[in-house]
């Protein structure tokens, strides 16, 4: 199969799995994922070489779409909105999830430091679109509807943030650099990809602001800011910088200095579902079957506690920040999905670590095939439970 007829038959299938897949329920990312294992090396073969070792580059450009996207829940206004409650739940529940199964590879799985903290890292994300899903086929409204889409806007940025600390500190051990500077240089490396990716962030929207004034068709707004995402992703990797914290700030910058900035955001949503589709069909195509025998402690206990500390960590924001009791009991039920960030993520570490990296993205993809199967039933309990769901479900 040539690499034209490839990319058609991939789009094509993957429109038709999601279809099938809608009637049970389920979210389209399974079916993507799960065609992508299906037509991919390990089972049918029938996804051309060429794109598959395209995979690196559709990876950088979706991932920076979506950090971009992430980005516009930075707005000023949306801050003053969400309350301090979806600050201290966010970030308790993402650092709960990553303190927490870090602790466990490495005392009770004995995994290397390095390893544990990459897989702590990951744990922390979860899956806005899955959530965002479920409240619409329900139209739910509420407090309770209102925290948790809060939570899921920044619920992202902060695992990017916890990603790219943790993956200086992780290719720090992995180099064996144990001198006594060891940490102060993994401090000043992490806080200089974090500072650098602000700057060009910052750079970036500023030019982008700026020069959008010349611009007169909606076909050029498409141009102009897919152009300058790329632009972004290109100088990120370019510089070795995190091409998600990059784009994230692009995206958090530009919707706090732009009259109108939602604009650009709108445009690109015109062409990333077909993008979106590849990412996620080339994922599922990379997994690695054949490791599959040996991830059944790994993914159990990676699975387990992610949950566990997702739900402790949400709770604990919720006591703290003196929520409403359904807020403490329910919401980190509804933060079980889990999906592009994380394999984004995961591709990452396969990356950086080719020893381990096969064993650590193939666990992502294998447990998020079970999140979301699983995780949208999770928050419309969630949803029941704290009753904001009072309507039949309404397909979207």
């Amino acid at each position: 199969m040539n690499t034209i007829l490839g990319l058609g038959f991939i789009l094509l299938a993957g429109l038709l799995s999601a279809r099938l897949i809608s009637k049970i329920k389920f979210p389209a990312v399974t079916a993507y994922l799960a065609l992508g294992i299906i037509i991919g090396p390990a089972l049918f073969k029938l996804v051309p070489k060429d794109i598959l070792d395209a995979s690196g580059l559709i990876s950088n450009i979706v991932l920076g779409l979506i950090a971009f996207s992430i980005g516009q829940n930075f707005s000023r206004d949306n801050f003053r909105k969400i309350g301090k409650s979806v600050i201290w739940i966010s970030v308790l529940e993402a650092c709960g999830a990553w303190i927490l199964v870090t602790l466990t590879f490495l005392i009770i799985l004995k995994q290397p430091f390095y390893i544990s903290l990459l897989f702590g890292a990951i744990a922390s994300a979860t899956a806005p679109a899955a959530t965002v899903m479920v409240i619409r086929e329900y139209r739910a409204k509420g407090n309770f509807t209102d925290t948790l889409l809060g939570v899921v806007a920044i619920d992202d940025a902060w695992c990017l943030i916890i990603f790219a600390i943790s993956l200086a500190i992780s290719q720090a051990i992995h180099s064996q650099i144990l001198a006594t500077s060891f940490l102060i240089k993994v401090f000043f490396n992490s806080i200089f990809s974090i500072f650098g990716a602000f700057v060009l962030g910052g750079v970036v929207a500023i030019s982008l602001s700026y020069l959008s004034k010349v611009l007169r068709t909606q076909t050029e707004l498409l141009i102009f800011t897919l152009g300058f995402v790329l632009l972004n992703i290109g100088i990120a990797i370019w510089l070795h910088l995190s091409v998600l914290l990059a784009t994230l700030f692009l995206g958090a910058i530009l919707v706090n200095i732009d009259k109108s900035p939602f604009k650009f955001f709108d445009s690109l949503k015109t062409i990333d579902s077909p993008l979106f589709l590849l990412f996620f069909v080339l994922a599922g195509a990379n997994l690695e079957i054949g490791i599959l025998p040996k991830l059944g402690l790994i993914g159990l206990t990676y699975l387990v506690f992610r949950i566990i500390g997702k739900v402790i960590g949400a709770s604990l924001g919720a006591r703290i920040s003196k929520a409403p009791e359904s807020i403490k009991r329910y919401l980190g039920l509804a933060l079980i999905p889990q999906a592009g960030v994380a394999l984004g993520c995961a591709l990452i570490a396969k990356s950086d670590f080719p020893n381990v990296g096969g064993m650590i993205f193939t666990t992502i993809i294998a447990t998020t095939v079970i999140y979301e199967l699983f995780g949208p039933l999770c928050t419309r309990y969630a949803l029941q439970k704290a009753g904001d769901i009072t309507v039949e479900p309404h397909p979207s």
